[in-house]
């Protein structure tokens, strides 16, 4: 009976009343704020042009701000409930002071979220990203809520948890070592430009080659040709050796292929040979020009320029390179505003190599196979025509035929 006097006192009626009074009283202000902020924000976003307001509803920035009402309303209305023990009202308010705090980063941090969609959205965005920067600040932001949640969980001044601070800073400099590697390496990829999303990369030692689709602080992501994904640290990119593609897609892409010419195919040109390229309008005032050039050497040698062994002639691998040079030329899918060359490589075991260095006009990767397909496909099939061929390793076909050819020889000998 006297413990049932106990729970029946007025007191402790009062305090369980007020308590229950002043949960309703926060529930119905985290509700009337969340509703009536969050419907005015939406209104007020559909009816304007702005792109801002939109980015904090849908980040859920007036959510979180929402949060804080009913904290507050907690924090002060302990104190005026009568009955209540110092211990259960000190609790409750610093807890709602707390999570006031928390809210508070968390609001903050969805802010920076959408600053970082507004940014990413912008014509500037596409090219150059600050995820990293905006991951800094998030980082900072959250320090200081932790130091201020402490500060009001044990009755300190944030400030001097702060100064207190100096004390584990080299614990700290060793905890976050990486991040202060990845500030420093992002800092320097966006001063100087060496990096954006969109760009292709290729970083052999880490075995990663393709575009690069984020740009975060502690990481970059590509994606690569056969689909994966790698994340390379960002302090990799500054420590170690990389190759962007970017300047070659604003340029042009390169064509670095030879044919390699059968040397046995070599030879001078005779005079109905002559006659016959001469049909060829790509070589128009080409055999012209040689030929009084030759003609002018010859004649410079005297009576040894009559034989025909200290001679220069027209020789079929000449003509044809310059048919190559004519050709390239004139194909509207090579850049000519950069440079370009067909040139003569060292002759070896794989015959001598003839090689059309230059760039495309487009730089695409099916553009430019293309390209470089349709010279070579040119180029492989008129060789005939100037009396060459290509060096290709002999088949199994070549072996047979080879063979055969030997069996009829022998076997018309025997006969």
């Amino acid at each position: 009976m006297d413990d049932l006097k106990v729970l029946l006192a007025p007191a402790w009626v009062h305090a369980l009343l007020g308590g229950v009074a002043l949960l309703a009283v926060a529930w119905l202000v985290a509700w009337l704020v969340r509703h009536v902020l969050v419907r005015v924000m939406t209104t007020v976003s559909r009816r304007t042009a702005w792109r801002w307001d939109d980015a904090l509803i849908e980040h859920g920035v007036f959510r979180r701000l929402a949060q804080v009402a009913p904290m507050l309303v907690l924090h002060r209305g302990i104190g005026w409930i009568p009955g209540v023990p110092v211990l259960v009202e000190t609790a409750v308010s610093t807890l709602a002071m707390a999570l006031v705090a928390m809210y508070v980063v968390l609001a903050l941090n969805a802010a920076l979220s959408a600053l970082e969609d507004l940014y990413q959205a912008s014509p500037r965005g596409r090219e150059r990203s600050i995820k990293g920067y905006v991951q800094l600040v998030k980082i900072f932001v959250w320090l200081i809520g932790i130091i201020v949640i402490i500060a009001v969980l044990v009755d300190r001044s944030a400030l001097s948890l702060l100064a207190g601070l100096g004390a584990v800073s080299a614990v700290l400099l060793l905890i976050f070592k990486d991040t202060i590697m990845s500030v420093v390496a992002s800092i320097q990829l966006s001063s100087n430009d060496m990096l954006k999303v969109g760009d292709w990369i290729s970083l052999p030692d880490d075995n990663v080659d393709g575009d690069v689709v984020e740009i975060a602080l502690h990481t970059v992501k590509v994606v690569n040709w056969d689909k994966t994904i790698s994340t390379v640290p960002t302090w990799h990119l500054i420590s170690k050796s990389y190759r962007n593609y970017r300047h070659m897609y604003a340029t042009g892409r390169r064509i670095r292929r030879a044919l390699n010419i059968d040397l046995t195919s070599v030879r001078f040109l005779e005079p109905d040979e002559i006659e016959h390229l001469r049909r060829f309008k790509l070589l128009d005032g080409y055999f012209e020009r040689k030929q009084e050039e030759i003609a002018q050497w010859n004649a410079a040698e005297g009576e040894a320029g009559k034989l025909p062994i200290n001679q220069r002639r027209l020789s079929n691998i000449g003509s044809f390179r310059a048919y190559m040079q004519a050709y390239v030329l004139a194909h509207p899918g090579v850049n000519t505003d950069l440079f370009w060359a067909v040139r003569q490589l060292d002759p070896g075991p794989t015959g001598l190599p003839l090689q059309i260095y230059g760039y495309t006009v487009d730089t695409g990767f099916v553009a430019h196979n293309n390209v470089q397909g349709d010279i070579f496909d040119h180029l492989i099939a008129i060789l005939p025509e100037f009396g060459l061929s290509l060096f290709q390793q002999p088949t199994g076909a070549d072996m047979r035929a080879g063979l055969c050819r030997a069996d009829a020889e022998h076997a018309a000998v025997t006969a």
